[in-house]
């Protein structure tokens, strides 16, 4: 039991803490009322920032307003709209200051890291790519290409992706990989970006070009085994790349020179590539080389003849590296070898003119580099001067007597082996002869005369030099004076046509000011003559000369008149030149693409194609005044013929390549396209330009020759024949025209810097495609005008009833059926029918009374 004091004791303490628990219940809800008033006052002043800065902002638009170029101001804008989270605004704000000022680098990393969290949908990544492209031309910003880099690697999944990611990456790096502090950082992430991608990729074979590299290293090193290792590795998966296959023969020739080795490797890459004919001639070296016996080689090149070459100068390459064989076997003291060379020279000139000739439509030795050859061995080591001369004969006959340089070749061959008579009456037909360069050749005989000739050789040499050269300057003035007035006749014509539309422009313009007050009925006569004026000059557009004829239907006076006049003109043209009752194009073809200037062209083009068979007429196509346009047919006996005529598409006649087509009715194949134009790039072939117009086809070959195998040279012209400073030269490979670009580009030729560059021609539009036809008024309705013409703002004035519903077919830009009702009833019957009819004016009317 407790003591009394005790009780008392813990009583007071128990009210003790009863009182203290009262007070802290007090001071609690005095600090909840304090707290509920700071809210409330917090809130209050929450609301007057949101107006004050709401105040500020319109403050700071305004300001813009007045002053779009104060710094400062578009600074607080954009940092206030950020603040209030405006993000449509801010958006604004910011695309304004882009518009006027560059952006400093902490500005677009916040554009940009709020533009790559508000879009995060794959669509909008396009827009975030061209901001970034905005961002990186204001400042060499580090920071802005890394994370331009780092948003990039997001898109890794879609279609191209990574070739995405890593153009970005070399592009920073270029930027910005230099920068002293921060380059390293770019460096690391692109390193850690490959990385990545290397451990997800599964080991494939490698292509041609990894190929290449491989073994291009492994040349450097100069490692036998593995050089050869790789060279078969590549052709395992690379057996009919014939470039492959010269690398590695060149590479075992030079260095390893093993017989077996050697020859195994060159009858394996001919077996594999037998078209190569560069393949061929190394062969045979090979054999040559390592001593094989005369019948295997001989073999070989029977071989090499029925490979099939695609081109007829293969065919001369390889008789070439058989005849230098068959001469480095003669001693010339025994009379075997040596007839045996003169037959394989015989027997090489009878294959060229008739299996390849008959092959090909081409020797393929138009210099007769084969007979100079022989002609040469049969003076300097044969010391038979009757045989060289005889086969210079036989040169000079097949074309070769206009050329200075084969004269020059000739009497350089007299001179080291023959007399000075001899060289003194090659000089002399060379000056009579020449047409190329016939000052060179003149002064040539004169220098000869100086040192070998009397005092009646030189007044010879003289007066046949002046002869000959005021011939040529007469001529040369005459080509001058006939291309001065072609060029004034072209102006004429452009002079004409320019005042003919004026006056065209001049009387529309007062016809317009003449109808203000007439009443809507004409303004719908005249959209209806205007409409059917303008399907009429389409047509004659887009048809040709066997296009079908214009349609009748009404035309307004003006434009009837000019359409009667020009078809008048064409009526008498074709009447006169084209005979159309003996026309039959089944047996003709079109061809086009000539020269205005070419001379006597119906004479040129029957001789072209008469090899094709009998020739009935040549129709050429010539404008008002009788001049030749550039194009025309040519009609056969026999249908048979045209085949043949067709396979001499792109001879060159008159400087010019010659298309030859079939001749096609557009009545009846409406949709027929003539020509087929290249859109792809071309890798063996280069374009040049920047060419002097003085330079010729001769002086380019010789610029390019140097570079690699010359297919064709291409002069680019106008159709008067005047050059425009450009060629496409084509190569036997893609490897000899990279390297002609990389040699040749920016060479000065003639005091003009040239530029080369791969054959890559612009894509056509769409109606230049072959195949492609004209718009259907289904699929592109055929806009027409209202009765002034196409308006500035395009916007149809034309009241809703009056427009038509589009034919069911167009064909050439009319509606098909075209012919106006004859009357009211066969108006309904043809309704009846589903078949839509023309409208007539009274029509029109009546429609607008309607409405």
């Amino acid at each position: 039991m407790a003591a009394p004091g005790n009780a008392e004791q813990t009583q007071l303490q128990a009210m003790e803490e009863e009182e203290d628990a009262g007070v802290e219940e007090r001071e609690m809800e005095s600090d909840e009322e304090e707290g509920m008033g700071v809210e409330n006052s917090e809130e209050e002043e929450s609301e007057e920032d949101d107006k004050e800065n709401e105040a500020e902002i319109q403050r700071l638009e305004e300001q813009l307003s007045i002053n779009a170029f104060d710094y400062n101001c578009h600074v607080d804008l954009i940092k206030l709209l950020k603040q209030e989270g405006e993000l449509l605004r801010l958006r604004k704000a910011r695309q304004k200051m882009s518009e006027l000022f560059p952006l400093t680098e902490e500005i677009w990393l916040d554009w940009l890291k709020d533009e790559i969290r508000l879009s995060e949908e794959d669509s909008n990544r396009e827009k975030v790519y061209e901001l970034f492209e905005r961002a990186v031309k204001d400042y060499i910003c580090p920071d802005i290409w890394l994370e331009y880099a780092q948003y990039s690697i997001g898109g890794m999944g879609s279609p191209g992706g990574i070739d995405k990611v890593r153009s970005i990456f070399e592009r920073a790096v270029t930027a910005v990989g230099l920068h002293m502090t921060k380059g390293q950082t770019l460096w690391e992430a692109y390193r850690e970006f490959e990385n990545a991608v290397l451990s997800t990729l599964v080991a494939e074979p490698p292509k041609l070009a990894e190929y290449q590299a491989y073994i291009d290293f492994e040349l450097k090193e100069g490692d036998p085994a593995r050089i050869q290792i790789m060279f078969e590795r590549a052709l395992a998966e690379n057996c009919l790349v014939p470039d492959m296959w010269t690398k590695y023969a060149t590479y075992l020739d030079r260095q390893l020179k093993i017989k077996d080795l050697v020859l195994s490797t060159h009858e394996r890459a001919v077996r594999n590539c037998p078209w190569t004919m560069s393949l061929w001639k190394s062969y045979i070296q090979a054999l040559e080389r390592h001593g094989a016996d005369h019948q295997s080689v001989s073999d070989v090149f029977e071989k090499a003849l029925n490979a099939g070459f695609i081109q007829a100068t293969d065919y001369v390459e390889i008789w070439q590296a058989y005849l230098d064989y068959l001469r480095r076997r003669v001693d010339f003291k025994s009379s075997k070898e040596l007839e045996e060379l003169r037959a394989a020279f015989s027997r090489s000139l009878d294959y060229l003119k008739q299996d390849v000739e008959e092959r090909f439509g081409e020797s393929g030795d138009p210099s007769c580099v084969i007979m100079q050859i022989w002609a040469r061995i049969e003076a300097h080591h044969c010391k038979n001067m009757q045989k060289a001369r005889e086969l210079w004969d036989n040169i000079m006959t097949k074309g070769n007597a206009k050329y200075a340089n084969m004269w020059l070749e000739y009497y350089n061959l007299e001179r080291a082996y023959g007399d000075m008579t001899h060289c003194r009456k090659a000089l002399h037909r060379a000056v009579q002869c020449t047409s190329d360069y016939p000052e060179h050749v003149c002064e040539v005989l004169l220098t000869f005369e100086r040192v070998e000739g009397t005092l009646e050789d030189w007044d010879t040499a003289v007066q046949k030099t002046e002869t000959r050269l005021n011939r040529v300057n007469e001529k040369r003035a005459k080509a001058a004076a006939k291309e001065t007035n072609m060029a004034r006749h072209e102006e004429e014509k452009m002079e004409q046509r320019r005042k003919a539309k004026a006056d065209k422009k001049a009387q529309k313009k007062s016809q317009k000011s003449s109808r203000g007050g007439e009443k809507r009925k004409a303004e719908q006569d005249e959209y209806q003559e205007d409409w059917n004026e303008k399907s009429d000059e389409y047509m004659e557009t887009d048809t040709g000369l066997f296009g079908r004829n214009a349609p009748s239907g009404n035309k307004a006076a003006a434009g009837g008149a000019k359409h009667a006049q020009q078809g008048a003109a064409v009526a008498a043209q074709r009447h006169n030149d084209d005979q159309p009752e003996l026309r039959d194009e089944s047996c003709s073809v079109f061809i086009s693409n000539l020269a205005y200037t070419l001379e006597e062209p119906e004479a040129k083009l029957e001789a072209v194609f008469e090899r094709c068979g009998p020739v009935k007429q040549v129709r050429l196509v010539t404008g008002n005044r009788g001049n030749f346009r550039g194009y025309g047919y040519v009609q056969f006996e026999s249908a048979v013929s045209v085949a043949e005529a067709l396979k001499l598409d792109r001879t060159e006649v008159g400087g010019r390549p010659m298309f030859v087509s079939p001749c096609v009715d557009k009545n009846k194949n409406p949709e027929f396209k003539v020509f087929k134009y290249n859109t792809a790039m071309e890798k063996h072939k280069i374009f040049i330009s920047g060419l002097p117009f003085s330079c010729t086809k001769e002086q380019l070959e010789e610029i390019c020759k140097d570079h690699g195998t010359i297919r064709e040279v291409r002069l680019v012209t106008y159709r008067s024949g005047k050059p425009k400073g450009l060629a496409y030269v084509e190569f036997a490979d893609e490897a000899q025209a990279s390297q002609a670009v990389l040699k040749l580009d920016g060479v000065e030729v003639e005091g003009n810097k040239i530029s080369v560059a791969i054959s890559n021609p612009p894509r056509r539009h769409l109606m230049d495609k072959p195949g492609a036809s004209r718009p259907t008024g289904e699929t592109a309705p055929r806009q027409v005008y209202g009765s002034r013409g196409r308006g500035r703002t395009q916007l149809s004035l034309l009241p809703r009833s009056l427009h038509r519903p589009a034919a069911g077919k167009v064909e050439n830009g009319t509606a098909a059926d075209r012919a106006p009702p004859s009357s009211s009833t066969d108006g309904a019957a043809a309704n009846a029918a589903g078949e839509p009819r023309s409208l007539s004016n009274s029509d029109f009317a009546k429609m607008l009374l309607n409405k």
